[in-house]
């Protein structure tokens, strides 16, 4: 069912009235270790995001992600290192995150006995969510993720993108201040996943603080404002997309896309910084430059040998590395 707007006002009405009594949330992690008898699967993470934050986690399978994620949500409590909300310590011994925290964990053990709507109705009262407001909420979550017209329908027979969705609202059934979303697209049709990153996106504009992982890193680079690279246990690079992108050296190119009317330049191969060039169609020329060259000398160079060539051009840009490229480099270690 596609996201209709009403649905996503009256959700974020009621949880804009909740915002308002409630102080928002900053995530921090210093140093954390955690090993599996002879497997080390966090090797001294540090990590900070900030309310209002979409903290993009991607890394390989096996690279602690899920470890990561059990422990910032209180499953994990045998660990080294502090974890803080709001600069407060986390007790490994006794918290109460569950009363700022949703999750949305790869696998939720619903009972698939039960409806759609009993499951959610016995999530948010042992959350201790009041019977009526539970009520009222759960039929805004349903609207809105595409599932009210399924409300009794029993969870063993949805379907895996319908379990997704359930498994969202589940999270969101008490309002957190702190989101922590475990592959929330995974298995979801493109028209879902577009909604489900619309929602993401609003409830950031709230200052809610998110952390989702994928494998699906055109949905991260969509959606996150920062990113970390986990692999192996250990955070190879954390920043924005654009920090990230600017940071891949190997490889800069400039696109150019000559006017209809105009021919491509001939002569550009003599500029020394130039190590290769590509014509990718009858207007479009594509300049590999050396990793150490000057973008604005060699931006003037170009344009210059254009002018004098009188080539009429109709854009020139510089190519960013796509997220996956850059992810690849880090992960191969051909970046530090």
């Amino acid at each position: 069912m596609a996201l209709e707007t009403r649905n996503l006002d009256n959700f974020l009405d009621e949880y804009e009235e909740d915002l308002e009594e409630n102080t928002f949330q900053d995530l921090k992690f210093q140093n954390i270790f955690k090993k599996y008898k002879t497997i080390t699967a966090l090797k001294n993470v540090s990590l900070e995001i900030k309310r209002g934050d979409i903290f993009g986690y991607i890394g390989p399978n096996g690279a602690g992600k899920t470890t990561t994620i059990k422990i910032m949500v209180g499953l994990i409590k045998d660990y080294s290192g502090n974890y803080l909300i709001n600069s407060k310590l986390i007790s490994k011994k006794q918290n109460n995150l569950f009363k700022i925290l949703g999750y949305h964990p790869q696998d939720t053990g619903f009972q698939t006995w039960r409806t759609v709507n009993h499951a959610l109705y016995t999530f948010g009262r042992l959350s201790g969510i009041d019977k009526i407001k539970l009520k009222n909420r759960i039929d805004s979550l349903l609207s809105f993720v595409g599932l009210y017209e399924f409300k009794e329908k029993k969870v063993k027979h949805l379907s895996s993108g319908m379990i997704q969705k359930l498994r969202l609202a589940q999270a969101l059934l008490n309002l957190p201040k702190i989101l922590i979303l475990d592959e929330p697209l995974s298995g979801l049709d493109p028209a879902s996943r577009f909604q489900i990153k619309s929602l993401i996106k609003a409830l950031a504009k709230k200052e809610i603080t998110i952390l989702f992982s994928s494998h699906i890193l055109n949905d991260v680079e969509d959606i996150a404002n920062k990113i970390g690279i986990l692999n192996q246990g250990e955070i190879m690079k954390i920043g924005t997309p654009t920090e990230l992108q600017e940071q891949f050296q190997v490889g800069k190119i400039i696109e150019i896309i000559y006017a209809k009317e105009g021919h491509i330049c001939k002569d550009l191969e003599n500029i020394e910084e130039i190590e290769k060039i590509e014509v990718a169609s009858n207007l479009k020329q594509l300049l590999y430059l050396h990793p150490e060259a000057d973008l604005d000398e060699i931006s003037h160079k170009i344009l210059g040998s254009i002018f004098q060539q009188k080539c009429y051009i109709r854009s020139f840009r510089f190519l960013k590395p796509s997220l996956e490229k850059v992810y690849l480099n880090y992960i191969s270690g051909d970046m530090h």
